[in-house]
């Protein structure tokens, strides 16, 4: 089942300074608002789209970079790479269920988040049979969009970033 909106359960501001305050780590301004950048977003961000974002509190990209850097290493935030080279970002475990899939389309980009974890049964028994515990996985799907395969009919065949509500 493909979700346009995600459920969000998304955590409050100050519950995620909490959290990184638990790991003894500051809350500086630029960690709210990235905190805040991702909270608001139901879909993976680049570090370039979390700058674009930020219009209220300016920061640099370098200090992008190391936020989540940091944010991911405290386990506030994931990270994903759809194989282009380019790293996103969103909450840990703001999704309804906890767990969840994307499927990107390899020429735009677009991300669509999937709720079914239809694997779940097959994670149990690999990890049976091999003895392993705390298995997980993570699982991404790859395609061409229906804009892009209605560009492709019409001849064009260029990269074309979708703008999105939210403005990313």
């Amino acid at each position: 089942m493909t979700m346009d909106g995600p459920a969000h359960q998304s955590p409050t501001g100050a519950e995620l300074a909490d959290k990184l305050r638990g790991r003894d780590r500051r809350i500086t301004g630029q960690r709210r608002a990235i905190l805040d950048i991702l909270r608001q977003h139901p879909h993976p961000l680049t570090n370039k789209q979390i700058h674009g974002a930020l219009t209220d509190r300016p920061c640099d990209l370098a200090t992008i970079y190391r936020s989540m850097k940091l944010l991911v290493e405290t386990g506030l935030v994931e990270r994903f790479d759809f194989g282009d080279g380019i790293a996103r970002f969103e909450l840990a475990g703001h999704h309804a269920t906890g767990h969840h899939h994307h499927l990107i389309c390899q020429r735009c980009a677009d991300v669509v988040e999937i709720e079914d974890c239809f694997v779940a049964d097959l994670q149990r028994r690999i990890a049976e049979k091999h003895g392993y515990i705390d298995v997980t996985h993570k699982l991404e799907f790859f395609g061409i969009c229906p804009d892009c395969r209605m560009a492709d009919a019409d001849g064009v065949s260029v990269f074309r970033p979708k703008s999105r509500s939210c403005g990313c």
